[in-house]
């Protein structure tokens, strides 16, 4: 059973709102993790007192709770900052920053714990940010937004044609290495290949959970694109097919263009430069490096190749795990 949540006046009074608009005490109070109890007591106050006054915390013997000064609006505040506007290189927070802002803005000693818990109290959490590039120009993008998503959408009900996007990506060699339990203060020693290169591979995913892909040990070029493309094409012999791409050379060039071209039902759109975060694909790429492959013990490219192989099979029979990737993307729900 998960720890119960701290209780603060505003948590008290959405769960006994919750209840009086006719929500079960059972539901709401594992909702605000928290016991039926303490939900039943907390609307008997309300009820008593005629209002939220009765929700008002009671002085309690004790220790009073330190950082009363700053409530999760201010600590909201602080990190939803920049950290280097806090003098330090980067932007990003770290409890450790944020524990010595705390003690240099507020001059309260607190440890790391204490901060931990009014962060999630405060409705963070510890995130990984997504990619953003620099070059990425913000009124291209929604020029794109304005111009060719209504192309892309006009020509998937047109020709009640299937959807999808494609990305490439290179499958390394060298694994990312997952987390395992240790005893503290020795390090757990994963036997890896010190050997470089990896597979490169391409795939295409569409909102329904179909995915498509090809594997290469060798640089992706024009070539490898057209027959991706006309893979697509035989995966869906009686369809047309709307594919979006970024602008890469090998998506771009004379040759792809041609091909393009002369396929009646091929329709191919690109997204804007520098765009990755805008394309589901990613997400294929993300989900089978950090988690299908994580770790693996490959140490050639064709068994590497091999594993690869069988993991993207094993996505591709999951639709339901295949539809919530595609739409982890932020301009998902657009298509």
């Amino acid at each position: 059973m998960r720890a119960a949540c701290y209780s603060t006046f505003d948590v008290r009074v959405r769960a006994v709102s919750s209840v009086r608009s006719g929500q079960a005490v059972a539901s709401v109070a594992k909702a605000f993790r928290t016991h039926r109890a303490t939900v039943h007591r907390w609307v008997e106050r309300y009820t008593a007192q005629r209002g939220v006054r009765g929700l008002v915390r009671r002085p309690v013997s004790g220790r009073p709770r330190k950082l009363q000064d700053l409530d999760r609006n201010q600590l909201r505040a602080i990190v939803l900052q920049p950290a280097s506007q806090f003098g330090y290189e980067t932007d990003l927070w770290t409890s450790t920053r944020l524990l010595q802002v705390i003690r240099k803005e507020l001059r309260v000693e607190v440890t790391r714990q204490t901060v931990w818990s009014r962060l999630r109290e405060a409705g963070l959490t510890y995130q990984k940010p997504e990619r953003r590039y620099f070059q990425a120009s913000e009124t291209v993008r929604q020029e794109w937004m304005r111009t060719e998503l209504p192309k892309i959408r006009a020509s998937v009900e047109k020709h009640k044609a299937i959807l999808y996007f494609e990305d490439e990506a290179n499958i390394s060699l060298s694994p990312i290495l997952g987390r395992t339990w240790a005893p503290k203060g020795q390090t757990p020693i994963q036997q890896v290949t010190g050997k470089r290169g990896g597979v490169a591979a391409m795939s295409a995913i569409s909102k329904h959970g179909r995915l498509v892909f090809r594997l290469l040990e060798k640089r992706i070029n024009s070539n490898d694109i057209i027959a991706f493309l006309l893979q697509i094409l035989k995966h869906h012999p009686h369809r047309h097919v709307v594919v979006v791409m970024d602008r890469a050379p090998c998506h771009t060039s004379r040759k792809t263009k041609a091909f393009i071209d002369s396929q009646r039902r091929l329709h191919v759109f690109h997204l804007p430069s520098y765009s990755p975060d805008w394309n589901p694909d990613e997400k294929v790429w993300n989900h089978l490096k950090h988690q299908e492959m994580k770790s693996h013990q490959a140490r050639t490219k064709s068994k590497m190749k091999k594993v690869a192989h069988q993991k993207l099979t094993k996505m591709q029979r999951n639709h339901r795990q295949l539809r919530g990737i595609f739409f982890r993307c932020c301009v998902a729900e657009l298509f």
